[in-house]
């Protein structure tokens, strides 16, 4: 886990003999937007998934993250609610460790202070590039870049888990919305869609689509 790599073997068993474990199966909500960030949770295997829910009713999704990975670290160290609601997409064993102790190895450890300084300066940047597609790029090229995202940890072919309604989320539009940009990149020969999963074909070109 990067968070964690930077420590001795010694500390890695306090932060495991300080934490508890447990395993969760999809589906189940982990940390609802709003609750109290009192624990890091140290993701140690399966997917999870972050999420809210505007005013209006319509879901946004902020993304999904694999093990190994530490979750929500922001809410952690401001202090705050958690910032979106934290659901487990495949099964997944979770460790969750007190946020004080989280905060001792910040303050202690150099090599974890130094990745949690990343974490913030990746978060605001990340912020900053969601804003600036959200507000500039068209969904198909929001799509394409996605895909590509996707793409680039090894495989062509692209699972859909939640099907084009869940990407519609992720993306911020409508399902009717994404279908379409799905059937352009289609019938331009960029991908083939199948039952739940998307196949990349031509990835220079998508690449050129996702610059708007």
């Amino acid at each position: 886990m990067p968070l964690l790599a930077g420590l001795a073997e010694e500390a890695l068993r306090a932060v495991r003999d300080g934490s508890v474990g447990r395993r969760h199966e999809a589906g189940h909500v982990l940390r609802a937007v709003g609750d109290p960030a009192t624990h890091l949770l140290l993701l140690l295997d399966g997917r999870v998934s972050a999420s809210a829910t505007t005013p209006a009713g319509r879901v946004v999704r902020f993304g999904e993250w694999s093990a190994p990975c530490a979750l929500d670290k922001v809410a952690v160290i401001d202090g705050g609610g958690h910032t979106a609601t934290l659901t487990v997409e495949a099964p997944a064993q979770v460790l969750s460790l007190p946020r004080q102790r989280f905060l001792a190895l910040v303050e202690d450890v150099a090599p974890v202070r130094r990745h949690v300084l990343r974490v913030l300066a990746d978060h605001a940047r990340t912020q900053q590039e969601r804003w600036a597609a959200t507000t500039t790029l068209p969904t198909e090229a929001r799509l394409a870049a996605w895909l590509l995202r996707r793409a680039a940890t090894g495989t062509s072919r692209i699972p859909l888990p939640g099907g084009q309604q869940h990407l519609a989320d992720l993306l911020g539009v409508t399902r009717v919305t994404v279908n379409r940009a799905l059937a352009r990149l289609s019938q331009d020969g960029l991908i083939t869609v199948q039952r739940g999963t998307v196949h990349v074909l031509a990835p220079e070109l998508l690449e050129l689509r996702a610059g708007g």
